[in-house]
C-alpha cells in the first residue's frame, strides 16, 4: 500500500459531497417530470409558459448546486472518490438538466402546432431514467456495496435503447409525413434535444460504473 493510500486510510473522507449530489439528482428528476407535464399540456398556452419557467428555475438551481460542488472540491483535501470523477459526475448530471431546459425552450419558442409521434413516450422514459439516476446517486455513500447502483445503470442502458428505437421511428415518420420543411426542422430539433437528454442520463451511468471499478 502506497504512502498516500495509508495517509487517506487514517483521515476521514469528506462527506459533504453526497447531499449535494443527491440535491442535483432530485432536481434533475423534478425537471424531467415538469417536461413530461409540459408535453402532456402542450396545447394549454398558459400552463406551457408556467412550466417552461419552472423548468428554467430547475436549470438555474442545478447550476448553483454544480458551482457549489466545484467550490467544495477546490477547498477539500480528502474526497470520497477521485476528484476527476466528481467533476465528471457533476458535469454529466448538469448536462441532463441543460438538455431538459433546452427542449422546453424549443417547445415554447418554435411554436409547433403538433408534437411528433412518440414525443410523450420518450419524455416518460426520461422521467424513468431520472428516477434511476436518483436511486443510483443516493447509493454513492455505499460504494462498498454497489449492487443497487449497478442495477440502476443496467436499467438506464435499457431505457436509452428504448428511447433510441422510439426516436428513429419518430424521425422516420417525420420525414415521411411532414410536408412543411420549416416545421420538419423544428420538430426534428425538439426530438433530438429530448433524445440527447436521455443519452446524457446514460453518460452519468458510465461515470458511476467507472467510480465503482476504481473503488472496488
Amino acid at each position: 500500500m502506497g504512502l498516500n493510500k495509508v495517509f487517506q486510510f487514517f483521515i476521514p473522507k469528506e462527506k459533504k459531497f453526497f447531499p449535494l449530489f443527491e440535491a442535483v439528482a432530485e432536481n434533475v428528476e423534478k425537471g424531467a417530470v415538469l417536461l413530461n407535464k409540459l408535453l402532456l399540456l402542450f396545447n394549454n398556452e398558459e400552463e406551457k409558459h408556467s412550466l417552461v419557467a419552472q423548468i428554467k428555475q430547475c436549470e438555474e438551481l442545478g447550476d448553483d448546486i454544480t458551482h457549489k460542488i466545484f467550490e467544495e472540491l477546490n477547498k477539500t483535501f480528502i474526497t470520497p472518490f477521485d476528484r476527476e470523477d466528481i467533476q465528471t459526475l457533476t458535469s454529466s448530471l448538469d448536462d441532463v438538466l441543460d438538455y431538459i431546459n433546452s427542449c422546453a425552450k424549443r417547445l415554447e419558442l418554435y411554436r409547433v402546432t403538433e408534437l411528433p409521434i412518440n414525443t410523450i413516450e420518450i419524455s416518460e422514459l426520461l422521467v424513468q431514467a431520472s428516477r434511476e439516476l436518483k436511486i443510483a446517486i443516493g447509493e454513492l455513500k455505499n460504494l462498498k456495496h454497489p449492487q443497487v447502483i449497478k442495477n440502476a445503470c443496467v436499467k438506464l442502458n435499457e431505457i436509452e435503447n428504448q428511447v433510441d428505437d422510439l426516436y428513429y421511428m419518430s424521425i422516420s415518420d417525420l420525414f415521411e409525413n411532414e410536408k412543411n420543411a420549416i416545421e420538419l426542422i423544428k420538430k426534428d430539433a425538439i426530438l433530438k434535444t429530448l433524445e440527447t437528454a436521455t443519452d446524457k442520463a446514460e453518460d452519468v451511468s458510465d461515470v458511476l460504473k467507472s467510480i465503482i471499478v476504481k473503488v472496488a
